[in-house]
Order: C-alpha cells, then sequence, then structure tokens
C-alpha cells in the first residue's frame, strides 16, 4: 500500500488508515508526529514541514513494517 505524502492532508489520511489498520488487528502503533506549530510561512531550507514529512515518511515506514508482521 503507497501512502504518498504531499501536503498536511495526505499526511492525516495516511495516519488515519494505517492506525485504523492497526486497531482492526489489534496492533498498537506508536503516535503519529506531531503538526508543526512554528512554520513562518517563507519556505527556508530546513523548514519544520520539511521536518515533519520526514518523521511522517519514518512512522509510515515503520508502521507498515509492524502491520506486516501482525499476518
Amino acid at each position: 500500500m503507497d501512502f504518498p505524502l504531499t501536503d498536511l492532508a495526505s499526511a492525516q489520511r495516511m495516519f488515519a488508515a494505517l492506525q485504523a489498520q492497526a486497531q482492526a488487528r489489534g496492533v498498537a502503533l506508536r503516535q503519529p508526529p506531531p503538526e508543526p506549530t512554528s512554520c513562518c510561512g517563507r519556505g527556508c531550507n530546513g523548514c519544520v514541514w520539511e521536518g515533519f514529512f520526514a518523521a511522517a515518511a519514518y512512522w509510515r515506514d515503520e508502521a507498515m513494517l509492524i502491520l506486516d508482521d501482525s499476518f
């Protein structure tokens, strides 16, 4: 299953979908990364959103490994 992360809405959908799968299988996942609250909106190099999407991708990969192992 592919969950591209292109914006906050896609990340939220991915978090919800994987958490629902985990709940249906009785598997616990750690909490997804929190959304940034300190973005200035100037497109800085190293923006907090870049860090969020990197953390979200790591969370997705870890969640999918855990779910694959739950079969």
